[in-house]
């Protein structure tokens, strides 16, 4: 048997310039990439992995609009009365600008939060102290008053915000009333309005039949606000304003259009220049949970909005421990490494013990390296927009 490459799979994040509205990204991403691997002297290899964040591509496009552009979209879509904002996600920088747009569309916002978490784990009350206080969140709906009278101002753990009075206040800034209101039934909404605007993000299909059949008049979702433009702005055809992130007070950064376009583009000019055959993503928020602040990372409608053809699917593998322990048990040395190296050069999908293969994260092969990319770049300082994945689809036997 040949000598044993050491290393596995190997991340690199790459730094790049800071990217501006109207610059050729594709043209930067492959110099920057090929700089870099000269660079550190790196070899190239068919089915390398190059990715880059959807924030420099929706930059690059110059996606953004501003809180004039949602007011507009939500007045025209909504009838600019009474509208119902539904389960809306605690943040500044996922929400916070879209609900001063959507407030500058209507003459009154009833804003219903989910309790004791929002959809992807930022918490307004303890769940400990719901349960003390022998509210049943499945069941009870509760009025501001009520809130306070229970639970308080409390504030969020990491920001120090109380997003209940934050929200508020950025809605009746924009001289809309505001009524809030805690639930986690949708149609509770139907005794204040039936024109709702449903912001959860991977719930929303559910919560927008579910309106429906209840009898609401008008229900749209964030991915339904600016699908296409406003008076200039930018848009997304698919997510609407799901994905966004704030720019400026006035102004937010949409999720990024065209990206299977540009993923095929970029794999097709690396093939010119290099000869190999690399997959290319683009990439937003990873899936994964904070297993202190119980919050789900996954604020993005997908981790991955573009992807070439090789990254469809999921990964197949087969779990060493597991043959260690039970099929070869046995053995040990050279002679356990050949036979599970054996095992994996003759595995055939659908043919192998599932037991061999259970607890191997069957998840889409997107997902897992979104995940790996946003761990990698983070969303501070790093100034590494571009993520270089090798070895990702190797395995013990390579």
């Amino acid at each position: 048997m040949e000598k044993q490459r050491k290393f596995g799979t190997v991340v690199r994040g790459i730094r790049g310039p800071i990217i501006r509205q109207g610059d050729d990204l594709k043209e930067i991403l492959v110099t920057t990439f090929l700089e870099a691997v000269t660079q550190e002297n790196l070899s190239i290899k068919d089915r390398d992995i190059l990715c880059v964040t959807e924030a420099v591509v929706a930059r690059a496009q110059g996606n953004y609009a501003n809180i004039q552009q949602i007011g507009e979209d939500v007045r025209e879509k909504l009838g600019g009365k009474t509208i119902g904002v539904i389960f809306p996600i605690l943040s500044r920088n996922r929400f916070a600008v879209c609900l001063r747009g959507i407030a500058r569309g209507a003459e009154k916002i009833v804003l219903m939060l989910s309790y004791p978490c929002d959809e992807v784990g930022n918490h307004l009350i303890d769940p400990d102290l719901v349960d003390e206080k022998k509210i049943n969140p499945y069941s009870d709906t509760l009025t501001l008053k009520q809130y306070r009278e229970l639970f308080g101002f409390g504030k969020h753990r990491f920001t120090g915000v109380d997003y209940v009075e934050y929200y508020q206040q950025l809605i009746q800034e924009e001289g809309a009333q505001c009524e809030v209101i805690f639930s986690n039934d949708p149609r509770i909404i139907l005794d204040h309005t039936s024109h709702v605007l449903t912001c959860d993000i991977h719930s929303r299909k559910r919560t927008k039949r579910i309106l429906k059949e209840a009898g609401a008049e008008r229900v749209l979702g964030l991915d339904e606000i600016l699908n296409q433009p406003v008076n200039g702005s930018g848009y997304n055809a698919d997510y609407g304003l799901l994905g966004s992130n704030k720019a400026t007070e006035e102004s937010v950064k949409l999720f990024p259009n065209d990206c299977m376009t540009f993923v095929k583009e970029v794999q097709q000019q690396l093939l010119d220049k290099t000869g190999k055959r690399l997959e290319v993503m683009v990439y937003g928020d990873g899936a994964f949970k904070d297993p202190v602040g119980k919050i789900w990372e996954l604020a993005d409608p997908v981790v991955s909005p573009g992807f070439t053809d090789g990254l469809v699917g999921t990964p197949f593998e087969v779990k060493l421990k597991y043959l260690a322990d039970n099929d070869f048990k046995d053995l040990c040395g050279e002679e356990l490494k050949k036979a599970i190296s054996d095992y994996i050069l003759h595995k055939e999908e659908g043919e192998t013990d599932p037991m061999v293969t259970q607890g191997t994260t069957p998840r889409n092969l997107t997902d897992l390296i979104g995940s790996l990319c946003d761990l990698t770049s983070g969303s501070g300082d790093k100034g590494t927009p571009f993520v270089f994945i090798q070895g990702y689809f190797d395995n013990y036997t390579k």
